[in-house]
C-alpha cells in the first residue's frame, strides 16, 4: 500500500501532535520546582535554617538607594518591592541551560560568576531570581562587592534581603549593602 504526501503529512502531524502531548503531561507531572533536585545538593545551608545573609534590608518605605533614584529617569525608577527570599546561589547561566546546582556545580559556578555571569537564587518551590547589586553608580563604576560575595555563597542555601521588580515576568531581586569601603 503506498501512502500519499498527504497521508504522509497528516500522519506526521498526529505523531508530533502526540509527541507533544506526551512531553506536556510528563512537564506537569514532574511539577513546580528545583531542576533535578537529587543531581547536587548545597553546599551549606537548608531552606529551613540559611547559612547566612545576602544584602541589608532596604528602609521601609524606601526600595531604592540614592544612587537609584538620582539615576532613574525623571526619579522614577521600576517599581520595586522591598523582600526577604531564602534559596540557594546560582549561576544563572548554568542553571538556566543545563539545570546545574549544587554542590558538583560549585566550582563552575564560581568560575562563571568570576568571569561576569549572571548571578541567580533558586527558591525552594523552584521560582528563579536573576540577583543584582542595587545601588545604580556604584554598581557601574565598578564599586560594589556583590559579586565578590556570591563567588564565595555559590551553591549555599541563604536568605537575601533586597527589592523585587518584575518586568514582563523577568524577576530580579536588587541587592543593596556591597558598596566598597
Amino acid at each position: 500500500m503506498r501512502l500519499t504526501m498527504t497521508q504522509t503529512l497528516r500522519k506526521t502531524v498526529r505523531l508530533a501532535c502526540l509527541l507533544l502531548l506526551v512531553g506536556g503531561l510528563m512537564a506537569a507531572a514532574k511539577g513546580a520546582g528545583v531542576l533535578f533536585p537529587d543531581w547536587s545538593k548545597p553546599t551549606a545551608g537548608t531552606y529551613a535554617a540559611p547559612h547566612g545573609d545576602v544584602g541589608k534590608k532596604p528602609a521601609a518605605g524606601q526600595p531604592w538607594s540614592v544612587t537609584t533614584m538620582a539615576s532613574s529617569i525623571m526619579g522614577k525608577p521600576v517599581e520595586g518591592k522591598t523582600t526577604t527570599v531564602v534559596g540557594e546561589i546560582v549561576d544563572l547561566s548554568c542553571y538556566l541551560q543545563v539545570g546545574k546546582h549544587g554542590d558538583k556545580h560549585r566550582d563552575c559556578g564560581q568560575k562563571c560568576v568570576r568571569n561576569g555571569q549572571p548571578v541567580g537564587l533558586v527558591t525552594e518551590d523552584g521560582s528563579v531570581y536573576m540577583l543584582i547589586d542595587e545601588e545604580h553608580d556604584p554598581r557601574r563604576d565598578g564599586m560594589t562587592e556583590f559579586r565578590k560575595q556570591a563567588v564565595e555563597m555559590m551553591a549555599h542555601i541563604v536568605t537575601v534581603h533586597g527589592t523585587l521588580t518584575d518586568v514582563d515576568g523577568h524577576k530580579a531581586l536588587y541587592v543593596q549593602g556591597s558598596v566598597k569601603k
